[in-house]
């Protein structure tokens, strides 16, 4: 074991007043983490890879915004914690980026069941992503979430694979109106790699 936290406990959050204090200088940090742990995939999908310090600072952003209080905490906790990998897999958020709203409409509604279609390969192994579960993002019309929460489970094998810098990662979706492919970085490895336990 890595020894790495699994779950964000109440005990973990700053007081409102001590995150305050040093947000600036914690969110400067974040962006340097974020860097290492970004994907973009073809020409509007971007992967953000989570962990538990990406999720702490989500939680601790939330709080600081809305000022929901104690009853606010558990809510995050309860939205957030899912989103820390658990040792045997990647966790993400998939974004399709598009800022002009006509656009993103004409494009989503092209993207229907995407999340079924995403995949990460490790040499010659292809892992496919598994949605939060309850979270189902396209809709009966068929248009698809700009937002998507996934998780990619890896076999012990597989994430020796990963860790095997001889071995390629892809990263993409094998859907018929969006197939594009990605080579991870060794940059981003090394720092995914650290979502495993030893």
């Amino acid at each position: 074991m890595t020894g790495k936290p699994r779950r964000i406990r109440r005990e973990d959050l700053m007081s409102a007043q001590d995150y305050a204090a040093i947000r600036k200088q914690r969110r400067a940090e974040m962006v340097a983490l974020k860097q290492q742990r970004r994907v973009e995939v073809g020409p509007v999908a971007t992967f953000y890879f989570e962990n538990y310090d990406t999720m702490l600072q989500q939680i601790q952003e939330m709080l600081h915004i809305e000022k929901g209080g104690e009853e606010q905490i558990e809510d995050e906790l309860a939205a957030y914690n899912p989103l820390v990998p658990q040792g045997s897999e990647l966790v993400c958020t998939l974004m399709f980026e598009i800022e002009d709203p006509v656009r993103r409409e004409r494009v989503l509604r092209t993207l229907s069941y995407i999340e079924r279609a995403t995949f990460m390969q490790v040499g010659e192994q292809r892992i496919m992503a598994v949605p939060e579960p309850g979270e189902d993002r396209t809709r009966e019309d068929g248009k698809t979430s700009a937002v998507h929460f996934l998780h990619f489970p890896f076999t012990p094998a597989q994430i020796a694979l990963f860790r095997d810098p001889a071995q390629k990662v892809l990263l993409g979706f094998d859907h018929e109106n969006y197939a594009h492919m990605a080579q991870l970085t060794p940059q981003t490895r090394a720092a995914l790699a650290g979502d495993f336990d030893l």
